[in-house]
């Protein structure tokens, strides 16, 4: 169900305006957990489960000048999934939904899409995301946060995106009711510029 490990993933692809003449490749925040992967899906139809994973990683290109050349790659172990339960991220976790293996997202394509209400500038990251050995086109709508020196020596840059993904079009998974097909996907992220 959570596909959206990729999740975003998606999202950050990296692309919007920021202030670097040149290309520069980025590494996730991984080690400060300054990245989330963040779902919420319908339960059976009466209320919503959220929940995150714990363990992602990836690397993105961003070019300010031409941020329709950025690109990103997002990992995520699904077995880290937390949803507050433990008996139910085991169940999450087994065979009869994610099977405790790893999803991921390539992006394919960067489109600059303008400015939101609040003057960020916005993009549609197409990319392929794979869950259960399953792969699949996605569009993620991702914002691009910011950038800077941070205070310990490095350089970010931040994203976020959101996207929604079908269960079913992941393989076979315990059928939940047509409900609870649908996941909502967030990430968000930083990421430590390469030295």
């Amino acid at each position: 169900m959570l596909k959206k490990t990729l999740a975003a993933l998606a999202i950050g692809s990296a692309l919007f305006a920021a202030g670097n003449a040149m290309a520069a490749d980025y590494v996730v925040d991984k080690q400060g957990q300054h990245a989330f992967v963040d779902f919420k899906i319908s339960h059976l139809g009466y209320s919503y489960i959220t929940g995150t994973f714990k363990d992602i990683d990836g690397k993105f290109s961003f070019d300010a000048a031409k941020p329709e050349d950025s690109k990103i790659e997002f990992n995520v172990n699904t077995a880290s999934v937390f949803t507050n339960n433990a008996e139910r991220d085991k169940h999450i976790s087994s065979k009869d939904f994610l099977n405790g293996t790893k999803a991921t997202f390539v992006s394919t394509s960067v489109k600059p899409t303008g400015k939101n209400a609040a003057g960020k500038d916005t993009a549609d990251v197409a990319g392929d995301l794979t869950i259960l050995g399953v792969t699949k086109p996605i569009v993620v709508k991702a914002t691009f946060l910011g950038e800077g020196k941070d205070p310990w020596g490095g350089y970010r840059a931040g994203f976020e995106g959101t996207f929604s993904l079908k269960r079913s079009d992941f393989g076979k998974m315990m059928d939940l009711g047509p409900q609870s097909d649908s996941v909502d996907m967030y990430v968000t992220f930083e990421g430590v510029k390469a030295k």
